[in-house]
């Protein structure tokens, strides 16, 4: 028997919120559309009702129906290994899609759930793929999100193998930071949503470990940290550490 999800039901279309209104457009799937086509867009997405912290948007083996939209909060990914582990797999920020792994086994590979409240668009995978056959412009842009997300599991897979305790977590701030700048907030100060376990296991450390480099981090002036909330990030020096050239 099927375990029960709690992906949310498929909710009519709100008008108080479009694509083309969206503070995010300029970053999410419209991007790539005009004027015209972002309605067409715009009527294929589902908006419900904010999650709460924790809830799911779906879990690893249901069947692959659509892909989701944060529009506010954050998301994280993961597995269950064959101990019953936890694998945390990835952090997802407004403006970028999850979801994208269920594509080519019509199942998702991984579960998904709120790190906070998160206001979510959901897209059909249906609907888009056709919508996509009519415009170029989103079909082109949907490849280069599959292609992205491609070049980030080898970047994490790479970053796993290869570098430090201080390398790994300098590279995940450098990345949040940029993600960050992408929806025009500050590079340099934000909150983290996930905790120091979620960053533990998506960096293959210990929790313990990770506390000890955002303190090894805050003696060398490379940020300010207060529990969550990261501010004065040196950006450059994490740079230097992650050994990232640009």
């Amino acid at each position: 028997m099927r375990r029960a999800t709690n992906t949310p039901k498929a909710c009519p279309h709100n008008d108080a919120v479009s694509c083309s209104s969206c503070r995010l457009s300029g970053i999410c799937l419209p991007l790539a559309l005009e004027s015209a086509e972002i309605v067409k867009l715009d009527n294929i997405v589902r908006r419900g009702r904010p999650l709460p912290k924790g809830r799911h948007i779906f879990r690893e083996g249901d069947d692959f129906t659509s892909v989701f939209v944060l529009r506010s909060g954050a998301v994280k990914t993961y597995t269950i290994s064959d101990i019953g582990e936890e694998q945390v797999t990835g952090f997802y920020f407004p403006g970028e899609v999850v979801g994208l792994d269920g594509i080519g086994r019509n199942r998702y590979a991984s579960s998904a759930v709120a790190l906070e409240v998160s206001a979510i668009c959901e897209i059909p995978f249906a609907q888009i793929e056709y919508l996509s056959s009519q415009l170029p412009n989103l079909q082109h842009h949907f490849f280069r999100l599959l292609s992205s997300e491609i070049i980030d599991d080898q970047s994490h897979f790479s970053l796993l193998s290869k570098h430090t305790a201080e390398e790994r977590l300098a590279a995940l701030l450098v990345s949040i930071s940029a993600r960050q700048a992408r929806r025009r907030l500050s590079p340099s100060a934000f909150l983290l949503p996930m905790s120091r376990t979620d960053i533990a296991s998506f960096l293959g450390l210990t929790a313990e470990t990770v506390s000890r480099v955002f303190s090894r981090f805050s003696q060398l002036k490379l940020l300010c940290i207060d529990n969550k909330e990261v501010s004065s990030l040196d950006i450059c020096g994490l740079k230097a550490i992650a050994n990232l050239t640009h």
